[in-house]
């Protein structure tokens, strides 16, 4: 897997040893709350071990999905995800998806931003064609990131995750 850095951000693989993070991350309500179909927080450390194990096993020289870590303490954010996007049913569709997770302590510092440019710029560097990111209609800060780094909104669409949501589109 390809490590990344920015100014500020190392994009890194996922340890296990990062499980206490994940489950401190994705077992708040306001992390979970526009992710996936049916969003979950994580009851039990252990789903946070499986879900490293799951993100882990991604293997693909362009597709990845990072931990978002600042370089100066080593400090984890978040999660940055450049991953295949599910195409809702019916539908034939092989599309890479960019999306960001943060911690809320990170929230508002300019994170999200600078971690997935550098994604997207790895990713159409390295050959991809069309990168895509969804989010629910009223995920206005997620929305926004996705313009910061140069997306174009295409509007509401159901052609993912079987679900209605703001469909953004690079390059």
């Amino acid at each position: 897997m390809r490590t990344l850095t920015t100014e500020r951000l190392t994009l890194r693989p996922w340890h296990l040893d990062d499980a206490d993070f994940v489950f401190d991350m994705y077992a708040r309500d306001e992390v979970q709350r526009y992710l996936g179909r049916n969003p979950t927080v994580l009851q039990h450390r252990e789903q946070a071990v499986a879900t490293i194990e799951r993100w882990t096993a991604l293997a693909h020289p362009i597709r990845h999905i990072w931990a978002i870590e600042r370089t100066a303490d080593g400090h984890l954010l978040g999660t940055l995800l450049l991953k295949p996007i599910p195409a809702s049913q019916g539908l034939e569709l092989n599309d890479t998806e960019i999306g960001w997770h943060l911690h809320p302590d990170a929230w508002g510092h300019g994170y999200a931003t600078e971690a997935a440019r550098a994604a997207l710029e790895f990713g159409l560097a390295a050959g991809l064609t069309k990168v895509v990111a969804v989010t629910y209609p009223e995920n206005t800060a997620s929305q926004a990131v996705a313009t910061r780094i140069g997306m174009r909104c295409l509007g509401l669409s159901s052609a993912y995750y079987d679900l209605d949501c703001m469909l953004f589109e690079a390059p």
